[in-house]
């Protein structure tokens, strides 16, 4: 079964400090809102990079955390974290045609065929899928995981669902891993269940996916991210190391003489 966990919806200091010089302050219902024509989006005093090679200006002149009134710590639902390669990447909506969605997705992509009853097999699979994605929505708190989702930038047309890709996130603490961060880190955002539509391989929708993680430990404030991959899956492990991974982490050889059990590696990225 496929590994999906929950992650603390803590936006930093250093992304919830002053707006540039050239914002200007509007009311809204959320609170303030800095609008300006820059390459980057302030949305309730949240500065949200859409970009690696930006570097927000502050000065020392600017309004205090304190002044600002009504700063919200939640992400939009609707907001975009990265926009990569022709594909958006935003939280999950608990809404029923959308979680069917990434339950298809989830289920195409880690189900294992058998040779009979295959496709009964497969539903009851998917079914699983939903039945722990409907769990964590309603159970984790907010803070403590998100459904991270790809879409296409422009509309598809008449697709059955306009989803392309899918990657869980979660707030971890597990002690074999913290064993590998620097001293002091209590947590990390560990990263699962990612897949993509099978329409859309190959298109660079994993790389969104990762990307969206990223901007999504930024404005949490983590500074480690982590995963886990087969030994043998040289495809994925490519894939996370040009993202930025690094292996720090391998099972021991005598995990891969179990019957059905593959060595896998970690993988860990500091942001």
């Amino acid at each position: 079964m496929v590994h999906l966990l929950p992650n603390p919806l803590r936006v930093p200091s250093h992304l919830r400090s002053e707006p540039p010089l050239t914002a200007v302050p509007t009311r809204s219902k959320s609170g303030v809102v800095w609008r300006y024509g820059g390459g980057i989006k302030v949305r309730s005093a949240v500065v949200v990079r859409c970009s690696s090679d930006y570097s927000s200006p502050i000065t020392a002149a600017a309004r205090t955390e304190e002044e600002l009134v009504g700063v919200s710590e939640e992400i939009d639902e609707n907001e975009y974290l990265a926009t990569e390669f022709g594909w958006k990447v935003r939280k999950l909506i608990e809404e029923e045609d959308d979680l069917k969605a990434v339950a298809r997705i989830q289920a195409e992509a880690f189900h294992e065929p058998v040779l009979l009853f295959n496709h009964f097999f497969f539903q009851f699979f998917q079914a699983e899928v939903l039945s722990a994605l409907i769990y964590r929505l309603k159970n984790y708190p907010q803070d403590r995981y998100a459904c991270l989702v790809a879409e296409p930038e422009s509309e598809i047309g008449e697709e059955e669902y306009n989803f392309v890709g899918v990657v869980d996130v979660t707030v971890a603490g597990d002690l074999k891993i913290k064993r590998l961060l620097p001293p002091g880190v209590k947590e990390y955002l560990f990263v699962t269940g990612i897949a993509v539509a099978q329409n859309a391989r190959r298109r660079k929708v994993a790389t969104a996916l990762l990307k969206g993680c990223d901007m999504l430990g930024k404005v949490w404030g983590f500074k480690f991210l982590a995963l886990s991959a087969y030994e043998d899956d040289y495809g994925a492990r490519n894939l996370y190391s040009k993202a930025g991974y690094q292996v720090y982490y391998v099972d021991p050889l005598w995990k891969s003489t179990w019957i059905g059990r593959k060595r896998c590696v970690t993988m860990i990225k500091k942001l």
